[in-house]
């Protein structure tokens, strides 16, 4: 039998669920590296068979002659820099976010359509404003069943919105790559829009999920002119990477009001530790948002089955056989 795997992992998230991880057909050396005391990853990496990170840099790997297998905790890999994994070397990522980001939708959705967190703040301060009440003074607000979601992606997140969706009785349409080929979930959706045809999307939908990959091509998307396509009432939700929106173009479309409202999961720049960035507290200014910390996937569910995927990718590497989930 041939020796036991050194096993690096970085991510600190992953890391809470070391008991999963370590479910592999056989004992390995596993190393978890402390973020506090930066050069513990490379230390950690030096040597590593194995790499498990969320973000795997250049210089972390400086050292990584023996690694065999770079395996991402998420499904993006856009925080894989260019060169950080060594040619011929396996990319592997993994799932099971799609149900978590679903239900986060959802309830984002019917927050902002139903203005929970503005009325919240009301009776707090004890006042009881409704059409009833106040007439007048109040929008009835409107319900999702009847209305239009429309998906820009339609991977594992844009499924399970779509399954969940067509539960609220809405009508969904999305924006495929392939808009004519078959697969996975492609009886939800009433409507299919190729990649050309991103303004007709926009202003066919009441609400807009943001669930494409950030590439070059995605970068910026949804800028100005975009926008400009949504109706007065409609919501748009992004909770795949921040950079798909042009900030200020969204910032002034929400606070000009030529927009119903925006859910806000992903942002622009990164925080300072529990700090929130600058962009965060610009849009908190708003009254129509709902804003998020990137949180829409960290159900416990997610990952736990994430942990199990990597082992039982360590365990196909350690027999030789066939990765699953290899992007790369």
């Amino acid at each position: 039998m041939s020796a036991p795997l050194r096993i690096a992992v970085t991510d600190p998230i992953i890391a809470e669920f070391a008991d999963e991880l370590r479910r592999t057909a056989r004992p390995h050396d596993w190393v978890f590296a402390d973020l506090d005391v930066p050069e513990s990853v490379r230390a950690a990496i030096d040597g590593a068979d194995v790499v498990i990170g969320s973000r795997i840099t250049v210089d972390d790997m400086a050292d990584a002659d023996r690694v065999r297998l770079v395996h991402v905790t998420g499904a993006g890999v856009d925080r894989v820099e260019d060169g950080a994994v060594p040619d011929g070397v396996p990319l592997c990522n993994t799932g099971h976010h799609g149900p978590a980001i679903a239900e986060h939708v959802l309830v984002t959705a019917l927050m902002l359509r139903r203005r929970v967190l503005p009325v919240d703040a009301e009776l707090r301060r004890g006042e009881w404003r409704t059409v009833a009440t106040a007439p007048g003074s109040i929008a009835y607000h409107r319900s999702l069943a009847g209305s239009t979601l429309g998906l820009i992606g339609y991977g594992e997140i844009g499924r399970s919105v779509a399954h969940l969706a067509k539960a609220f009785g809405m009508r969904v349409i999305a924006m495929r790559r392939h808009p004519d080929a078959a697969g996975p979930g492609t009886e939800l959706l009433d409507r299919v829009y190729g990649e050309d045809q991103l303004h007709p999307l926009l202003g066919e939908s009441d609400v807009v999920v943001v669930t494409a990959p950030l590439t070059e091509s995605t970068r910026g998307l949804i800028d100005a002119d975009a926008l400009a396509q949504l109706h007065p009432d409609a919501l748009i939700i992004n909770v795949a990477r921040g950079a798909l929106i042009d900030e200020d173009a969204l910032y002034a479309a929400l606070a000009e009001e030529r927009i119903g409202g925006a859910g806000i999961d992903v942002w622009w720049d990164a925080p300072d530790g529990t700090q929130a960035p600058a962009s965060v507290r610009r849009f908190a200014a708003l009254d129509r948002v709902v804003l998020t910390p990137h949180y829409s996937g960290h159900a416990r569910e997610v990952f736990t089955a994430r942990a199990a995927d990597i082992a039982r990718n360590i365990d196909l590497l350690d027999v030789g056989l066939p990765l699953e989930r290899q992007v790369r």
